[in-house]
């Protein structure tokens, strides 16, 4: 007798069973809402009176959500806590926080006015991107899945959070620059052109590191310590003045990193990543 498909997807003691933990899904409904409240806010804006504020609080929305993403995972791993659930749902609140939310804001800011006389392909280019982010959630899932874990210690393809910090500061920096009075001109079309390129990398085969192994427990050398402690307290004071600037460099230098990657000692890898030495004896780790 063949097996049917559908048995347990309706079954209550099978829901029952499934391992739903409080505190990282908590993390990850944080996610999800700062991800609605994000798109609330595109929508609410009226940037034809050159008023960017709700246009600006989304954009703290969905860097709050980036927060809430990387608290989620971290929190479930120190508990012990991972379950297929978790990661479902976490992929779930990605589409909306850093898939959907990213796409509408760079549409809402930039190509509606580009494609006046036809929006559809307006429409079309952000959907992409979106179409793209939920290809990478999805592959990233059916990895993890036949592994057996979380994920890996590296990623393949551009991360759709990384995608969205990167487009979200971006934005930012260019909303600075237009309240210092400069003059935009085609700066602007760097953000279509550059969703469609984050498109690309999401789907690609580009590997990049999770940060997975990061230890904030273990030891660390004196220099780092210093270097970590000056940019801590320079973000704390001058927020406001290095954030327009310091986000975009890092999501930047992440994107690029990916290419130089491979290209690199494993020494230099192994500090730039923070990883101890315990690759497999293949040399391969997990790639999800």
């Amino acid at each position: 007798m063949a097996p049917n498909p559908d048995k347990g997807r309706n079954d209550p003691e099978a829901a029952s069973r499934l391992k739903i933990y409080f505190l990282p899904n908590l993390m990850t409904a944080g996610n999800l809402f700062c991800g609605f409240v994000a798109l609330t806010k595109i929508v609410e804006a009226d940037i034809s009176t050159g008023d960017f504020k709700d246009i600006r609080l989304a954009l703290f929305f969905i860097l709050l959500a980036l927060i809430f993403d990387a608290l989620d995972g971290r929190v479930a791993r120190m508990g012990g806590h991972e379950s297929p659930f978790g990661r479902e749902f976490d992929s779930l609140a990605d589409v909306v926080s850093f898939g959907a939310a990213p796409a509408f804001l760079v549409h809402r800011i930039v190509l509606k006015d580009v494609f006046v006389s036809g929006p559809q392909l307006g429409w079309f280019i952000a959907s992409i991107y979106l179409i793209c982010g939920a290809f990478r959630l999805a592959r990233f899932n059916c990895l993890a899945t036949e592994r057996g874990t979380g994920g890996g210690k590296e990623f393949l393809g551009f991360p759709i959070p990384a995608a969205a910090g990167l487009v979200a500061s971006l934005t930012l920096l260019m909303i600075w620059w237009d309240e210092q009075g400069f003059r935009q001109g085609n700066w602007r079309y760097v953000l279509p052109i550059l969703l469609m390129f984050l498109s690309f990398m999401m789907v690609s085969e580009v590997k990049y590191p999770s940060f997975k192994n990061l230890d904030f427990k273990a030891t660390r050398t004196f220099t780092k310590t210093l270097i970590g402690t000056l940019l801590v307290g320079s973000i704390v004071i001058f927020r406001e003045r290095i954030l327009v600037f310091l986000l975009p460099v890092l999501f930047t230098a992440y994107l690029v990193y990916g290419f130089i990657r491979p290209r690199i000692s494993r020494e230099i890898r192994r500090d730039i990543e923070d990883e101890e030495d315990e690759e497999e004896e293949d040399g391969q780790s997990p790639v999800a």
